[in-house]
This record gives structure tokens, C-alpha cells and sequence, in this order.
């Protein structure tokens, strides 16, 4: 099946400024997903590094990569959502190569434990009667036994009905790690958001392995994960 590779990674960064070409031992961040995307992919014409910044996008030439349009300033604002970055990616990519899709293949470059072997893992579990897979780590906080919402009346009701003695014995509940998306592009184009996707596989990994670079914190966190040997790069 053809995949396009895309690593999404505009110029603008709140949380940690400059983060996609901050060193992460001996790195750019950035770096790591293109060394993945790279490995993954049959050919560099088949990743897109879709982003706004010139300095970014000669990172992504200098590791072996073709730049060959960046993306519009309004889809690299703080309101700019995911999904119109993967539509655009998607058909410029199209229209450069002159072929169709049928895969999508989202690496965030804030996943920097996140390996090829992740990738090839998630493309397995892939089929033609999915939407997608996508990794995920198990949720620390249960909606059976310790999420809460609260009602009209001003009173705290469990988030999911059930009755468990043990946290262990609720049912086991995900949240995305965003390491990995395996996305078929038709249902790209058929629905709104990711949201709206009816057939969706998990990929599961580990919560070291998940650690997603957000925050000033995160990457110290990052850091001592790497220092203290409790994962690789």
C-alpha cells in the first residue's frame, strides 16, 4: 500500500520554545522522527516535514529529506488544528508525486522513544477495514473508579457507571500518546476530525516508551528517563 510519512512541526512553541531543533542528546528533536520516518519508508519522496520554518526545513534537508513546500502560515498558528495540516500535507504530496495515497503515517517529532519498530508494529495491525491504528498508553485515571464529573445540581457522579471495590478491576481504559497514527487517507477525507473515525485499532505501548515533549518539565523528565537507562534512544 502506498504510505505517505508525514512529521508535522511548525516554527511557533509556547511550551518549549524552538523545541522541534532543541538538542536532545546530540539531536535535534525533530531529528529523531525523520531517523525513524526514514527507516520506515521505502523512499525520502514519501515524507513530508510539513512545516512554516526555513530553518526547520533545512534541518530536514541536511537529514535527508525533501522540502519542497512549506506550509501556509495559517495552518501554523496556535489555533491550527491537526487535521487541516494532514488534508494539506496529504494533497500537495499527491499532486507533487503525481500518485494516490493510501496510507498517512503522522509522526510527532515530541516522541522521541518512539522507534521504527513502533511504527512497523502499528502498519501490521493495519488492515483495509480500518480507519486507522493509534498508539496508546493505558490511562492513569480510571473513568470507572477515580474520574468524576459533576452534575447540574453541583454533585460529583462517576464518569462511567460501575461499581469496583479495586482500581484493577475496572475495565482498562487508553488515552493517545500521539507517537503514532496509522491513518487511511480516504477516511481523511470523509470525516471532520479524528474524532469521527468509526474503526479505530489501539497500538499499545509503554509509558516510558509514550513520553510526549509538551512542556519545559516533560523534558526533564525525558532527560532522566534517558540518563537514569530506563529507555534508549
Amino acid at each position: 500500500m502506498k504510505t505517505l510519512y508525514l512529521i508535522p512541526a511548525r516554527g511557533g512553541s509556547k511550551g518549549i520554545p524552538g523545541k522541534n531543533l532543541k538538542p536532545f542528546f546530540g539531536k535535534p528533536l525533530i531529528g529523531y522522527a525523520i531517523e525513524t520516518a526514514l527507516a520506515c519508508s521505502g523512499s525520502p519522496a514519501d515524507i513530508c516535514l510539513s512545516t512554516d520554518d526555513a530553518a526547520i526545513a533545512e534541518v530536514g534537508e541536511k537529514w535527508g529529506l525533501e522540502v519542497p513546500f512549506l506550509r501556509p502560515a495559517e495552518l501554523a498558528t496556535d489555533e491550527a488544528g491537526t487535521y487541516p495540516v494532514l488534508l494539506h500535507a496529504l494533497e500537495q504530496m499527491e499532486q507533487l508525486r503525481g500518485c494516490h495515497y493510501e496510507v498517512l503515517v503522522l509522526l510527532q517529532p515530541t516522541s522521541p522513544f518512539r522507534t521504527a519498530r513502533h511504527v512497523q508494529e502499528a502498519l501490521a495491525l493495519y488492515g483495509p477495514g480500518l480507519d486507522g491504528v493509534v498508539s496508546v498508553q493505558e490511562a492513569e485515571s480510571n473513568p470507572y473508579f477515580t474520574l468524576f464529573e459533576e452534575t447540574s445540581e453541583g454533585w460529583l457522579q462517576k464518569s462511567k457507571k460501575g461499581i469496583f471495590v479495586r482500581r484493577q478491576d475496572c475495565p482498562r481504559v487508553w488515552e493517545l500518546n500521539g507517537a503514532v497514527y496509522v491513518l487511511k487517507a480516504e477516511s481523511l477525507r470523509k470525516y471532520q476530525s479524528l474524532a469521527e473515525f468509526q474503526k479505530l485499532r489501539p497500538y499499545e505501548m509503554s509509558r516510558l516508551e509514550s513520553a510526549d515533549l509538551d512542556t519545559p518539565l516533560d523534558w526533564k523528565w525525558a532527560k532522566l528517563l534517558v540518563q537514569e537507562g530506563l529507555v534508549s534512544l
